[in-house]
């Protein structure tokens, strides 16, 4: 036997086609088959455990789990012959319990099976054209009974045993004439029962209540996938079967299109009303045959495509799927770039390159190769080959171009590989040549051509000196030096992949079957390697990690398998890795930009629920409180009614307690009185019995004595009876003995003579023996007649003895009855007692009570106040903001008008632009068009002086003819030929005359324009004059009001003054002087108003300031300024000659007056200033 070992780790596929191929063997793991396995597989932590097929095994069909979850049958082909296994469950690993192999009816293949509910028995279906339901006890490997089941041609397809009864069983057949949608599983459950009601839909049924019927309760759906091309691809799976968690928590479904979806069950009871949706249970798997496997250096990743139409990405390590994604085409082949960054896929259409990005697989370059079977990245990543029929076309992955074709095959190619330095490329194929190439110089180095064999596979030793190919010949070649050095054979397969370590001391082989054959390098010629049930169909395609510690393998059956390789001894065979797996993944910028963006909206959403989630706080403190002042109401009513029914109580106690003294005291009295009579009474009746007793005991003893005495006299009679008889007998036997010897005597004598007498004497003889024998025996009748009738007196006698008996036992059964009646009533009496007690105990308990429930009501009260403290002090919050909302919110309805304001002259010049704008459009283009116009007539004057330096040329050689007239007179009519023509005076005349049409239409247009914006100038002007006049006019008069206040306020201050002085408060100290000009003097700092006036020094703060950024205007002299109040809230403050504008946020300190505008919008014309 082979020494490398290889140890099957995780399995990514399912085989839906299995009847049965889904259960529950414990609320966390579930079985399923795949490939040719069953595989247990925990669903939180994600680990599986494989139950490897029979040997030779051609493919599992059904499953069947026990009721108590110990068993497991699982029916299976082998060598064309059927075979049911039974596994223990319990055991690890699962042990084969029991084989069943030995039939004594016809069978071709077991389609379905089913445990009876003590799992004792076993019932299975078999296939058409035998269709018969046999029924097993398994454990005993006996057939209990059979029966054909085939009915009109309906093959039976499921069979099942009721849950309560081992001789109830349901079989199911397809009636293919109904139009209702074809049911392929049913899951009971405690509730009802969940079936499939056509593709991708199943349907909870519940039972009516006191009823025998169900109704349906809610629909779950298969979701649609996002990433199918076919949205409707959910609604073509049927679902196959179903099955429950032990908790019916939880509900798996298999599909026809190899998928397990789960749901949990409370999630339905949500979702009332609308279909609920299943969830992928583990990931999405194949659903037809792997057709590419690839994977990379730098990550742990598998790439595989199939005939599904998809392309997955597999993480190895984790047994993930990173990737998936479906196409319009079919995928042939795959090869998966060394960084794991890029793969390239062969379609039925196009060869296409693609990225494999963190969410998304896009193409970024295709070719137009049809059909490509083969691909292959090479293993430093710059080149890849594609096979385009019989042609491998070799590209770069920098410049991405075709720079290579190799030709030379005239079959289809089916397997490409790169030796180690990517020097060489081997390729082999259906017309029995492997070639090895060379990428240099693009010819063939060597090669073997074997007609006979169609090869399959090939791959090349790490040294790159031999190749080993494997073909339809049912053998493995290796090859070197274009001959094979030796064949082994693969016995009685055919060998589909191949491939070998990287470190050249391991090789691995699939074959047609399905498993997998693990040899030591360098190969033997005898049988030794170890072989593993994988796949349920051909292998497909095999290959190694690079670091030599997983087989990856695919197959037909559209299972991945990956495999721990180990050598005999159990230790990995390990390879140094330099620099650990990449974690860098591609993203596109687009999708970066994408992902910020939304993460800004995010943000921007996150702030405004917290912001609103902050309001929704404050509108529920508000509301608690208000149900806290309920409550408290509540719980006020409450205690008072309390207090009611506790008086109440009080006084139903009291009466209660009179009404038990006086009943007790009445059943005391009474139960005394009938205890002394029941006690006068029985002694009576017990004296009066006892007496009766001992009669009946001295009569039962007369009796029995006289019956005694019978029985001596009978015996003894009977016993000298028989005795005289015997002896009389006896002495007359004697005698007749006697003279039967005499007459035998005289017979002897006279035998002739006398044989008529003899005769006679003899019948004398018998007549009378039988005589006497018929008389001894009537007397005998008769004294045995009369032993039975004295024998029936004894036993009437024995009966009124034992009626006596019973008599005296039942006189002692009252007796005891009695006694007991008395212990009843004793018991009576201590019950009444206890209850006495327990009423006593009540009562206690009852004054603990309202003890307790007086606390509580004084802890409610002292809680009561508290919350009134609370309740005056929230109150007075409620007023402080309420005080500070309402500036606030004036300020922002003045901040409102204003924007409104501020939108409407935005609208305005927004207008004014639009029509500036058409206005230097239509300017343009007229520029333009001068432009082009001016060119045009450069081009005609360069044209003009070429024609001009021509002509000079041309006179010049006129002037040498001049002492020669004739040929002079020629030369220049040929000049006037030459340059002088009608049409161009004409055209010249004609362009001279659209310039001018032109330019004077420009010009008109353009002082219209001028004319128009002048006006619009003046109009404009004038308003900006109104309203500038207006805002004086407002000026003027609100400095008139605040002259008038300042009176008042130097009246009232005197006043004060006055009365201070009366009451001698304070020193007397005159008030401060305000002054002509405005200026209120003396404290800290001076507040001063003034007016726009061309008299004094002005302040003059614009209103494009809106008080944004501080700014400060110096100032000389006095202090008069005006500024034109924005509707906004600010301050401005004046500080040694100069005015600053104040934002919100700044705060001013030092201040001694603080002077507040209620409503700024009815203050525009004028501000305070604090000067210091």
């Amino acid at each position: 036997m082979s020494t490398v070992v290889a140890q099957s780790l995780h399995v990514f596929g399912l085989r839906s086609h299995v009847a049965n191929n889904i259960f529950f063997f414990d609320e966390q793991i579930i079985i399923f088959p795949s490939g040719n396995h069953c595989v247990k597989y925990n669903m939180d932590q994600k680990w599986q455990k494989f139950i490897p097929g029979s040997d030779k095994s051609q493919g599992m069909l059904a499953l069947s789990i026990s009721p108590n979850r110990r068993y497991l049958a699982i029916s299976e082909t082998v060598q064309e012959k059927p075979l049911i296994t039974i596994y223990e469950l319990s055991s690890i690993p699962c042990r084969k319990r029991k084989i069943l192999n030995n039939f004594d009816f016809p069978v071709q293949r077991f389609t379905s099976m089913a445990f009876s509910p003590d799992s004792k028995y076993l019932l299975t279906q078999t296939s058409p054209p035998e269709s018969n339901l046999v029924y097993w006890l398994w454990e005993k490997q006996k057939v209990m009974a059979i029966i054909r089941t085939d009915s009109q041609n309906n093959a039976v397809y499921q069979v099942s045993f009721s849950p309560q009864d081992n001789t109830q069983i349901l079989t199911a057949s397809s009636h293919s004439q109904l139009t209702m949608p074809q049911v392929f599983a049913v899951a009971a459950y405690s509730k009802g029962f969940a079936c499939s009601a056509g593709p991708g839909r199943v349907l909870l049924f519940e039972k009516v209540e006191e009823k025998d019927f169900y109704h349906e309760s809610r629909e779950i759906r298969i979701p649609v996938d996002p990433q199918s091309n076919d949205p409707s691809q959910s609604d073509k799976q049927d679902i196959l079967c179903m099955c429950f968690s032990p908790s019916e928590e939880t509900l798996i479904a298999s599909t026809s299109k190899n998928q397990l979806y789960s749901i949990t069950m409370s999630l339905t009871e949500i979702s009332k009303g609308e279909p609920a949706h299943f969830e992928y249970l583990m990931y999405p798997l194949h659903s037809a045959s792997i057709t590419g496997l690839d994977t990379c250096i730098r990550k742990p990743l598998i790439a595989t495509c199939s005939l599904d139409r998809s392309i997955r990405i597999w993480n190895y390590e984790s047994n993930t799927l990173e990737l998936y994604k479906e196409y319009q085409e079919e995928a042939y082949t795959i090869s998966l770039h060394p960084s794991g960054h890029f793969i390239v896929v062969g379609f039925a259409d196009k060869l296409r390159l693609m990225n494999l990005l963190i969410d998304d697989i896009r193409s970024f370059k295709e070719y137009s190769v049809r059909g490509c079977k083969e691909c292959a990245f090479s293993n430093g990543g710059h080149l890849f080959a594609a096979v385009n029929g019989n042609v491998i076309q070799i590209f770069t992955t920098t410049s991405l171009e075709n720079i290579s074709n190799l030709k030379g095959h005239t079959g289809k190619i089916h397997s490409i590989v790169w030796n180690a330095d990517d020097s060489k490329l081997i390729s082999c194929g259906t017309d029995g040549a492997v070639y090895e190439w060379n990428l240099s110089t693009g010819k063939r180095e060597t090669e073997c051509v074997l007609k006979s064999c169609s090869y399959n596979c090939v791959t090349i030793s790490p040294d790159s000196k031999i190749i080993f190919a494997v073909g339809s010949d049912q053998t493995l070649k290796e090859i070197a030096d274009s001959s094979v050095l030796r064949e082994m054979s693969a016995f009685d397969v055919v060998y589909t992949a191949i491939v070998i370590s990287h470190s050249g001391r391991m090789m691995f082989v699939g074959t047609s079957v399905g498993t997998i054959r693990a040899m030591k390098y360098p190969l033997s010629l005898q049988k030794e390697f170890n072989e593993y049930q994988a796949h349920a169909g051909p292998v497909t395609k095999i290959l190694l990690t690079f670091d030599d510690q997983f087989l990856l393998t695919a197959a037909k059956d559209g299972c991945l398998f990956t495999w721990k390789v180990f050598d005999k001894d159990g230790r990995g065979i390990k390879r140094e890795r330099e620099v650990g797996f990449a974690e860098e993944v591609l993203v596109t910028k687009t999708d970066m930009e994408e992902k910020a963006q939304v993460m800004l909206e995010l943000k921007t959403r996150v702030e405004e629920l917290k912001m609103e989630n902050e309001y929704q706080l404050r509108l529920k403190d508000m509301n608690y409180s208000e149900k806290i002042k309920e409550l408290t109401d509540k719980f006020i009513q409450e205690m008072e009614s309390l207090k009611t029914k506790n008086q109440v109580l009080k006084t139903e106690k009291e009466k209660q307690d009179i009404f038990h003294r006086e009943h007790m005291d009445d059943l005391l009295d009474k139960q005394s009185r009938e205890l002394q009579d029941l006690e006068y009474c029985n002694n009576q009746k017990l004296l009066l019995e006892y007496e009766k007793y001992q009669e009946l005991q001295l009569k039962s003893q007369r009796m029995q004595e006289e019956y005694e005495k019978q029985l001596r006299d009978n015996d003894e009679t009977k016993s000298q009876a028989l005795e005289e008889l015997t002896e009389f007998y006896e002495a007359k036997l004697q005698e007749k003995t006697t003279l039967l010897e005499e007459a035998q005597e005289d017979v002897r004598q006279q035998l002739r003579e006398f044989e008529e007498t003899k005769k006679q004497i003899e019948e004398d003889e018998d007549r009378e023996i039988q005589d006497i024998k018929t008389k001894y025996e009537k007397k005998l009748r008769d004294e045995k007649e009369s032993n039975l009738r004295l024998k029936g007196e004894t036993g009437i006698m024995r009966k009124k003895f034992s009626s006596l008996q019973k008599e005296i036992e039942e006189r002692a059964n009252d007796i005891e009855v009695l006694k007991g009646e008395q212990v009843k009533l004793q018991g009576v009496i201590k019950s009444l007692e206890k209850d006495i007690l327990g009423l006593k105990r009540e009562i206690q308990e009852r004054d603990e009570t309202i003890q307790d429930k007086e606390k509580r009501i004084y802890d409610l009260k002292k809680k009561n106040q508290e919350l009134e403290k609370f309740k005056f002090v929230l109150d007075y919050k409620i007023k402080e903001l309420k005080k500070q909302i309402e500036p606030r919110e004036n300020e922002i309805k003045v901040m409102k008008e204003q924007i409104q304001e501020m939108e409407a002259e935005l609208e305005r010049f927004h207008k004014q632009n639009t029509q500036l704008e058409l206005n230097i459009t239509e300017l343009w283009q007229k520029l333009r068009a001068t432009d082009q116009e001016m060119r045009r007539e450069k081009q005609k004057e360069r044209d003009l002086e070429a024609l001009v330096k021509r002509f000079k040329t041309d006179l010049h050689n006129c002037v040498a003819y001049i002492q020669e007239p004739r040929q002079l007179k020629e030369k220049v009519r040929g000049l006037f030929e030459k340059y002088v023509q009608r049409a161009d005076m004409v055209e010249i005349a004609e362009m001279n005359t659209d310039l001018q049409q032109e330019y004077a239409r420009q010009r008109e247009h353009l002082e219209r324009n001028l004319a128009t914006l002048k006006k619009k100038v003046v109009k404009d002007s004038e308003l900006h004059r109104t309203d500038y006049v207006r805002i004086m006019q407002e000026n003027v008069s609100l400095i008139k009001e605040i002259n008038e206040l300042r009176r008042e306020l130097k009246v009232t201050r005197s006043q004060v003054y006055d009365l201070e002085a009366a009451l001698k408060l304070t020193k007397k100290v005159r008030p401060q002087e305000v002054t002509e000009t405005g200026n209120v003097t003396g404290g800290e700092g001076r507040w001063a108003l003034g007016s726009r006036d061309q008299r004094q020094p002005q302040v003059h703060l614009p209103l494009a300031s809106k008080a944004a950024s501080p700014k400060c205007l110096p100032v000389s002299g006095h202090i008069h300024p005006v500024a034109f109040w924005e509707p906004l809230h600010a301050t401005y403050l004046c500080s040694k000659g100069s005015v600053r504008a104040l934002p919100h946020s700044e705060k001013i300190l030092g201040v001694s007056y603080c002077v507040r505008i209620q409503n700024p919008s009815d203050l525009r014309a004028y501000c305070i200033l604090y000067i210091t």
